[in-house]
């Protein structure tokens, strides 16, 4: 290899050195590196070669936030971030900025899928009540409820989301207004306020209602413990309610066994069982198995455990594995062979007022609670 004045680039010998191309420590990339010092050190203060540079401070939230190589003499984009406005830090507008651009190249996908599937599936019956919970939190039971309901509506059901849950995630993923003034499932359970004064159509999806939560609900523990038939009240809400105009009405629950959960185990008739595919998900699952059997015993003799749902599911792990084939072997044919893997579009859709199955269905969280919403339908309509 023939040698010059140009850093030992290759036939460039007569070339000068300003003519000879920059990058891998050629002269056209010393305008904007660092000062060094002897020995061609970094000069003090200076960041070293490689390393990130966060803004103009070691916060987390700085108004430039991003990862900048030195060595290329790159800077942050000039003026603040673009992104939605909902008070979270820099990184999170970032994250939800990156997941909105997939979100909209993710509608085609949509179209696709729409062309190779049924655009109906088989309908109950019946209206199917169906409860969802499990004492363990974040377990998946308010994200469950969502996508499952609005899938299930996507393909022809009337569905209709009981919002039981004092933080109220399931009437936010559903675009749902939720705030103190609104009347909730609160003034049905502790006002006897009707059941059809309370439910409003969820705006992104056809055929999907939602029964919203507001704050109010968390005090309502307390106050129903001097009501009369205070485990039954759901129950005798959606009786005098026309529920058979629905297909499906799932009941979303909050992370407890309090009156709240038992009125939604009195006032369904199915429950489905969302299952984190960790060791910890197992500890509880048996207090949560006692609890229905109280409950099928004195109060609702027509609960049974329908569907059991794996959820957050990671392949890379054994552990995960070994949960799911555990719970197989225990409860047989009730659990979905759809499994619900760990997808941050899952996550990121709530914050957009929208389910999953709307925000990105090209995802792997969307099509695995398509998959289970079939199967669901399918299992029902074969009862």
């Amino acid at each position: 290899m023939s040698t010059g004045p140009g850093q030992g680039w290759p036939d460039r010998a007569d070339e000068s050195p300003d003519e000879q191309p920059s990058g891998l420590g050629g002269p056209g990339e010393n305008e904007d590196a660092p000062p060094t010092g002897p020995q061609g050190e970094a000069a003090p203060g200076a960041a070293p070669s490689g390393h990130a540079m966060w803004g103009n401070t070691t916060s987390g939230t700085a108004e430039n936030v991003g990862y900048v190589p030195t060595n290329t003499g790159a800077q942050p984009p000039p003026g603040p971030r673009k992104g939605p406005s909902r008070g979270e830090s820099e990184l999170v507008r970032e994250a939800l900025k990156d997941a909105k651009v997939s979100h909209e190249t993710s509608v085609n996908a949509l179209k696709v899928m729409s062309g190779r599937r049924e655009k109906e599936w088989p309908r109950p019956g019946h209206c199917r009540i169906v409860t969802i919970a499990n004492q363990k939190g974040g377990v998946g039971k308010t994200t469950s409820s969502v996508n499952l309901a609005a899938s299930l509506a996507m393909h022809g059901a009337q569905v209709l989301v009981v919002d039981l849950d004092p933080q109220g995630n399931a009437s936010t993923a559903l675009g749902v207004e939720h705030h103190a003034e609104i009347p909730s499932i609160y003034d049905v359970l502790i006002e006897d306020m009707a059941m059809a004064d309370i439910v409003v159509p969820a705006p992104e999806i056809p055929n999907l209602f939602c029964a919203p939560a507001t704050l109010n609900l968390a005090g309502a523990e307390i106050e129903l413990v001097s009501k009369v038939a205070r485990e039954s009240r759901l129950r005798r809400a959606l009786d005098a309610y026309e529920t058979e105009k629905f297909d499906y009405v799932l009941i979303d629950c909050p992370p407890s066994l309090g009156l709240l959960t038992v009125n939604a185990l009195v006032g369904g008739d199915e429950l489905l069982i969302p299952i984190q595919c960790e060791y910890y998900a197992l500890e509880g699952l048996g207090q949560l198995i006692r609890t229905v059997d109280l409950v099928k015993a004195h109060l609702n003799p027509r609960l049974n455990v329908s569907t059991i749902l794996l959820t957050m599911y990671d392949a890379r792990t054994r552990l995960a594995a070994q949960v799911a084939e555990d719970v197989r072997n225990h409860f047989g044919e009730v659990v979905l062979n759809t499994v619900i893997p760990r997808s941050v579009r899952v996550s990121e859709a709530p914050s957009y007022g929208q389910s999953v199955m709307t925000y990105d269905p090209g995802s792997s969280g969307a099509l695995a609670y398509s998959e289970a919403a079939s199967e669901m339908a399918r299992m029902g309509a074969a009862k």
